[in-house]
């Protein structure tokens, strides 16, 4: 553990920013299960309420085969005293991490996905619910809630689900995928506690790790194309290179949405971007919505994915890398800005994994990785576009991290709250803390 740092402090448009703390929390040993304890990158896994921040960590059950090889744990930390595991499952039968939200009355819920087929089963059915503990007190039994879902349903170990909580009033938006059709399915449960709305979203093709926002009843999802190489061609010519035969892409980005989830259904699903063309990825990235409603979208965009096909399909144009940041209203593109360019060979800011920050005063600010220097900064969004970024003075980087986000339940914060993958097998935290 490195425990509280120095008066590490820089300047931020008006603010400054403190790292206070920088620590391991646990470990978890690598399931060999195609997952991972970080693997549902579009869920949260870390919430803050109050002085208390909870994250939940998986953990490799030993010699348990996989796929569902894992448990979920919980872990509270109150202010600056050490971590604690408050909960842990009797089982180790998860494929994937369980996402965590929270709302501001203290109830936290946990989104788990459990195996119902013998040990070493791969690709069997799961039976999808929550489970709701007390952040008040967290070591108290968890009440079971079970969603409703449409009754054409298959879940299974692979589920790419989503969570959002509006933790304000106290409701919640869950997904899971259907295991054939690759429809999205997802159940509303209200501040009654009641699951009363249901339904699926048809994507244009399967799409995967859904951001997912509930606020004042408006439901928003940003997902992933998620399928296998379609162009045969290039398919054949990267099996021929690599011999594997995962060959999975990440290209077409969809933004779908509705204004009342119990009203009117979510909307045919637009095409936010797509490199489909150049053999391309794109990473999905993070979705906040304003108190005007507008929604906000922050992701990664590769023209080509890698010189393997740029050398052989696409010689002499160089790959370009950008953190693209825009703006929806009501289902209509209003503001697109690159947030950072990087050409091949031409510079050294390039763009990794990006979150976005919005502080008490509700300013919104983009947290990313700058692979290339190994670095993690912060910049300011603006109203006409952003401030230079700042370097945030982490002793250890984060290449990879979920934060505490107001689509997980948690407020808007001057603390932002970090949570990720450290060296081998170890599960880290840092706490920054703007300052005036």
């Amino acid at each position: 553990m490195i425990g509280i740092s120095g008066l590490l402090v820089l300047m931020l448009a008006q603010n400054s920013v403190k790292v206070e703390v920088e620590e391991d929390i646990t470990t978890c040993l690598s399931p060999n299960n195609g997952a991972g304890p970080f693997w549902c990158y579009g869920s949260p896994l870390i919430v803050r309420i109050g002085d208390d921040v909870f994250v939940s960590a998986m953990e490799t059950g030993e010699n348990v085969p996989p796929l569902c090889n894992t448990r979920w744990r919980i872990f509270r930390k109150h202010d600056d005293e050490n971590w604690e595991m408050v909960q842990a499952s009797e089982k180790f039968n998860q494929r994937e991490p369980c996402p965590l939200v929270i709302f501001q009355d203290g109830r936290l819920f946990l989104s788990t996905n459990p195996s119902t087929q013998p040990i070493g089963t791969k690709y069997g059915e799961c039976d999808p619910y929550l489970i709701e503990f007390s952040a008040l007190d967290p070591k108290a039994d968890g009440i079971i809630s079970r969603p409703v879902w449409d009754s054409d349903k298959v879940f299974t170990d692979h589920s790419y689900r989503g969570i959002s909580a509006d933790g304000e009033n106290g409701e919640i938006l869950l997904l899971n995928i259907h295991a054939h059709s690759g429809d999205q399915l997802w159940s509303f449960r209200n501040s009654d506690n009641e699951w009363v709305k249901h339904g699926r979203i048809k994507f244009p093709i399967r799409s995967c790790y859904p951001q997912v926002v509930l606020k004042d009843r408006s439901a928003h999802v940003l997902a992933i194309g998620d399928i296998v190489e379609p162009v045969e061609e290039w398919r054949q010519y990267k099996y021929e290179q690599t011999k594997s035969g995962w060959d999975y892409v990440f290209r077409r980005l969809f933004y779908t949405w509705t204004p009342n989830i119990i009203e009117k259904d979510f909307s045919e699903p637009i095409e936010i971007d797509s490199v489909e063309s150049t053999a391309g990825h794109i990473l999905n990235l993070d979705l906040w919505v304003d108190k005007d409603g507008l929604a906000h979208i922050l992701y990664r965009k590769q023209n080509i994915q890698s010189a393997l096909m740029r050398d052989k399909f696409f010689p002499n144009i160089p790959i370009e890398t950008t953190l693209e940041y825009i703006v929806i209203r009501n289902g209509e593109i209003i503001r697109k800005t690159t947030l950072i360019k990087n050409i091949e060979g031409k510079s050294d800011e390039f763009p990794g994994y990006a979150r976005f920050h919005v502080s008490a005063e509700n300013k919104l600010y983009v947290l990313y990785y700058c692979s290339r220097k190994g670095q993690n900064k912060i910049m300011e969004i603006t109203e006409n576009g952003h401030n230079e970024p700042v370097l945030i003075p982490l002793q250890r980087p984060f290449g990879m991290f979920f934060t505490s986000i107001e689509r997980g339940g948690s407020k808007p914060s001057d603390i932002i709250d970090i949570y990720g993958p450290g060296e081998n097998t170890i599960i880290r935290y840092a706490r920054i803390r703007f300052e005036k």
